[in-house]
């Protein structure tokens, strides 16, 4: 039976989730109908604690009233502008703050709606820079094993999460290879910051691919800084570096997927800025307006998008884009989002809540199922001994659990997730961590 009007009041039939076990949800639903600060408010009247910043995206907090107002404002003065043709002051002021927040040289951007769109446009602006400077034979792409870029076609081909590619993988692009994943449990178990082991991995790009491909074949090389969705997987020292200078050296351009590390979730504005590494693009999207509209975007290198738009015959220089690219509302919430991060100096607090939120994930060493744990920024990925047989299960009832004991918990496959609001207090996260502990000793 899929109608729960004693428990709900709603007709559940009718919503086909997004990655969610629809039948299992609908059987026994977990609503949430409010939120404010770090907590979210359940159909039952419960207090459930934001482990994830939502989705990675709300780092401010919930109901933030002064993005509320700025929202509010555009929509009184500005509600939709067409994207194609015309613009809108908003936009253009968005983009000058964003630019100002990114690496040195990086200062054009390019609007989407979310971050698997603005992974496409990233890989689509990296095909047209080598065409427009002509070298159109470069045409491969490289992604890496355990990265996600979204859920577009292209996302999927260049990312490594299997899960996400096999119902697809016919039509998948054709012209992709794969890095190695980072993380090695023998060589890295229970870091905490990057790992020593695993610069070399790096190589690879230069003694595999490009030795099979040849440089001169290859568009780009797009990288999580910080894998979030795989499970916080961090770069080992000197691997960001040595991915930069074979990059620099063979001509490939070097993106940074940036949708979960950037605007604050590392202690700085971007893992970019936080590693010392400069890539010639970098995407984003969540953080960008407090996940209060949705909204993506590109920053690129300025040579890069004035190869593309200075060289290109008059008329439209690059055939894509999106109806609610640079949504006013949308750039509207930005502006303000950036005011509050700015004024509340919530990217500095990261840094400073940084060593006790470090400590608390790492203090579940030696809990029964766990296996290991990682953590740099605010983030902490903590893997659970999978049950034999049914991977996966057990971080399923983690997260069930977790929601039953009032907290908010995501999970991929077997490891938790641990990313808090940047405002949450040192007993919030406390809280958080002694909600995993009894997890970690409800669970069978």
């Amino acid at each position: 039976m899929d109608r729960h009007p004693a428990d709900t009041g709603l007709d559940l039939r009718h919503q086909w989730m997004p990655f969610t076990a629809n039948r299992s949800f609908k059987a026994a639903p977990r609503l949430l109908v409010g939120a404010k600060g770090v907590f979210y408010r359940s159909a039952d009247g419960r207090e459930i604690i934001d482990s994830l910043s939502g989705l990675w995206c709300v780092p401010a907090g919930h109901a933030r009233q002064e993005i509320k107002q700025a929202i509010v404002r555009q929509f009184d003065e500005l509600d939709f502008a067409p994207p194609f043709q015309t613009g809108h002051p908003a936009a253009f002021e968005a983009a000058s703050r964003i630019a100002s927040l990114m690496p040195a040289g990086l200062n054009r951007v390019f609007f989407t709606n979310s971050g698997s769109e603005a992974a496409d446009t990233s890989l689509k602006i990296a095909l047209a820079y080598h065409r427009a400077r002509g070298e159109p034979q470069r045409t491969l792409l490289v992604g890496r094993m355990r990265g996600y870029h979204g859920v577009n076609f292209g996302g999927m081909s260049v990312g490594g999460m299997p899960a996400n590619r096999k119902a697809f993988a016919a039509n998948l692009l054709p012209r992709v290879d794969h890095l190695p994943h980072t993380y090695s449990r023998e060589h890295q178990a229970y870091s905490r910051g990057q790992p020593d082991w695993g610069a070399h991995l790096a190589d690879y790009l230069e003694t595999n691919i490009i030795a099979l491909h040849d440089a001169s074949n290859i568009a780009a090389v797009i990288v999580e800084p910080v894998a979030g969705s795989t499970g916080v997987l961090v770069p080992p020292k000197g691997y960001l570096e040595r991915l930069r200078d074979i990059c620099t050296r063979h001509g490939i351009l070097l993106i940074f997927d940036e949708v979960i590390t950037g605007f604050g979730r590392v202690g700085a504005a971007t893992a970019a800025e936080r590693f010392g590494v400069t890539p010639d693009a970098i995407t984003f999207a969540k953080g960008v307006n407090n996940g209060m509209v949705p909204m993506g975007g590109v920053v690129v290198r300025q040579d890069v998008h004035d190869t593309i738009v200075n060289d290109s015959p008059p008329g439209i220089e690059f055939f894509h884009g999106y109806t609610y690219s640079g949504h006013p509302l949308a750039t509207a919430a930005a502006c303000a989002a950036l005011d509050l991060y700015e004024k509340e100096a919530l990217f500095a607090r990261a840094r400073e809540l940084e060593g006790h939120f470090q400590d608390l994930a790492h203090a579940l060493k030696g809990e029964r199922l766990v296996q290991d744990i990682r953590s740099f920024g605010l983030a902490a990925g903590i893997d659970l001994e999978p049950r034999p047989g049914v991977p996966g299960a057990r971080g399923f009832e983690a997260a069930l659990c977790a929601f039953e004991l009032g907290m908010w918990l995501r999970t991929s496959g077997d490891t938790l997730a641990i990313a808090p609001p940047l405002v949450a207090e040192r007993a919030h996260i406390e809280r958080m961590f002694e909600t995993v502990r009894k997890v970690l000793k409800t669970l069978p």
